[in-house]
Parts: C-alpha cells; sequence; structure tokens
C-alpha cells in the first residue's frame, strides 16, 4: 500500500491551528507516487488521485502563506487563497515534462495570494498596472533603510526591477500613505481630526452643475424618444410597458396578449433594446 492511500479524505477545520497541523501531518509523496497520481488525473480526469495530489502539497501552501504575514492579512484567508492557486496548478500539470509538482505549483500559488494582497491590502487599490504589481512585492525587501529613498536607491531599486524612477516614487509613496475615512467616525466628531467630508466642497448644489445636469437629462430624454420613433409599433409598445410605465408588465402577460411565447417577447425586447443603443450611440 502506498502512502497516498494513507491520505484521510478531509482536515479538521475547527481552527488554524488544528488545520495546519493536520496539513503537515500528511503523507509526502514520493516522484513515483506523484507521477503516477498525475498520470491518472491527466489522462483519465480522476478526482481521487487529483484530491491525493491537492492534499499531500498542502504543506507548501502554508509555508508560502506565512512569507506573507508581514501584509497584516488573516493567515487562514492567505492559505485558503494558495490553496485555490494549488488546485489550479494540479488542473494544468502534465506529469509528462519531467518536473516535480511543487516546482509547477509554486507560481500559481503565490499568484493566487498576490491577488488576494492585492484586493484587500488596501481599500484603494494600490497598483494596478504590470509595473506597479511587480513592484509592490519587491519594494519593501528593495529598501536599504527606514524613511524614504534617496535619488540614488530610487535609480537603482527601479534599475534593479526593470521599471521606471517615477514609478517607484509613487509607489512609495502609496505604500507609506494609509486609508482615510470620508465621513468622521463618531469618537472623532470633537476630537479635532477632520475627515475629507469636512472640507472638501460639496459641487452638487452649485447651480451650473444642476443645471448641466438638467441638460443633459433632457438631451438624452429627447434622444430616446427618437430613438423609439425609428421602432415597429410592437416592438416600441413591448419596451413602453416594459420599462417606461410606471405599471411594469412582465413577459407572460405581454405573451398572452400577443399570442406568442414569452421568450418570443424577450428576444423582440433584446432586438428593440440593441437598435436604441445603437440609434443614441450614433
Amino acid at each position: 500500500m502506498t502512502q497516498a492511500a494513507t491520505i484521510p479524505s478531509v482536515l479538521p477545520t475547527g481552527s488554524m491551528d488544528s488545520y495546519i497541523s493536520a496539513a503537515f501531518q500528511l503523507p509526502m509523496l514520493s516522484a513515483e507516487e506523484e507521477h503516477e497520481l498525475a498520470v491518472r488525473w491527466h489522462d483519465k480526469q480522476d478526482l481521487e488521485a487529483a484530491r491525493q495530489l491537492v492534499l499531500s502539497h498542502l504543506r507548501f501552501v502554508v509555508r508560502i502563506a506565512r512569507g506573507y504575514s508581514g501584509y497584516g492579512l488573516p493567515q487562514n484567508d492567505l492559505i485558503q487563497e494558495g490553496t485555490v492557486g494549488l488546485m489550479k496548478a494540479v488542473r494544468r500539470f502534465d506529469p509528462s515534462m519531467g518536473v516535480r509538482l511543487v516546482s509547477f505549483a509554486v507560481h500559481w500559488i503565490k499568484a493566487e495570494i498576490h491577488e488576494y494582497i492585492l484586493r484587500n491590502w488596501r481599500i484603494v487599490k494600490v497598483a494596478t498596472t504590470k509595473a506597479q504589481r511587480k513592484l509592490f512585492f519587491n519594494l519593501r525587501s528593495a529598501k536599504k533603510r527606514l524613511g524614504w529613498f534617496t535619488r540614488e536607491e530610487i535609480e537603482g531599486v527601479a534599475e534593479d526591477l526593470g521599471v521606471k524612477p517615477e514609478t517607484v516614487i509613487e509607489m512609495e509613496s502609496r505604500l507609506s500613505s494609509h486609508d482615510l475615512a470620508f465621513d468622521p467616525l463618531e469618537s472623532d466628531e470633537d476630537d479635532g481630526h477632520f475627515t475629507p467630508a469636512g472640507y472638501l466642497a460639496d459641487m452638487r448644489s452649485e447651480p451650473s452643475a444642476q443645471l448641466e445636469a438638467a441638460d443633459t437629462a433632457e438631451h438624452e430624454h429627447a434622444r430616446l424618444h427618437e430613438a423609439l420613433k425609428g421602432l415597429d409599433e410592437r416592438s416600441r409598445d413591448i419596451l413602453q410597458r416594459r420599462w417606461l410605465n410606471e405599471q411594469k408588465e412582465t413577459l407572460h402577460e405581454l405573451a398572452d396578449e400577443y399570442g406568442v411565447s414569452a421568450e418570443r417577447i424577450r428576444q423582440i425586447e433584446k432586438a428593440a433594446i440593441k437598435k436604441l443603443r445603437l440609434a443614441m450611440a450614433a
């Protein structure tokens, strides 16, 4: 009996410590066992083989996830995202390539963890372009001292990472900033702190802005009615009663009236909306 046959069907879910402990107690696969399971999954879509491949590599997910603990995000979420990456790697793993699964999977594990960190590290995204994403995960390790970079350090980091110096400056500023609530919290109202809601001008009541909004709405309303005139009577009636009337009617109600199926009414409605969009975009 191989080690793979002793892998349990489930892991404990009561606590993260129990889960991690169980992951490290799972038997590791030999190269031969791993290749056999990978072939079964790759050639026959054997789900049990894929399950054993995933479970036997969970310890590597935990180790990688621990390396990102400095971002202040929950460890269990990092492990969960890394496990998603591991499952993607198993799905794409080709045993004929002659490499171990862990070498192939590390990219997918880190990629999922990186995506999670970028989505959740701050309310406002700090990295959107490829250069910014690359810089985000390397800037901390690139710092030689505390405080802001000197010009020489900026140029050195930019050269090492293959980005522009301006990108390094912008990312350093983003990493050093903090999220700020727009509206004050109850505890902040009397302590002398001011949030943007307290000093930014509210332009919604500005006369020119209101005039512009009213003019735009009137113009769009006129264009909509002009576009409606270009539809046949049935299509126009269906759109009017489905979307424009205060009391909107259902597909089945219109289908009964026109003597067709509800699906046919939906098709007419879809085609009419498409014509309206084209007419209004012209």
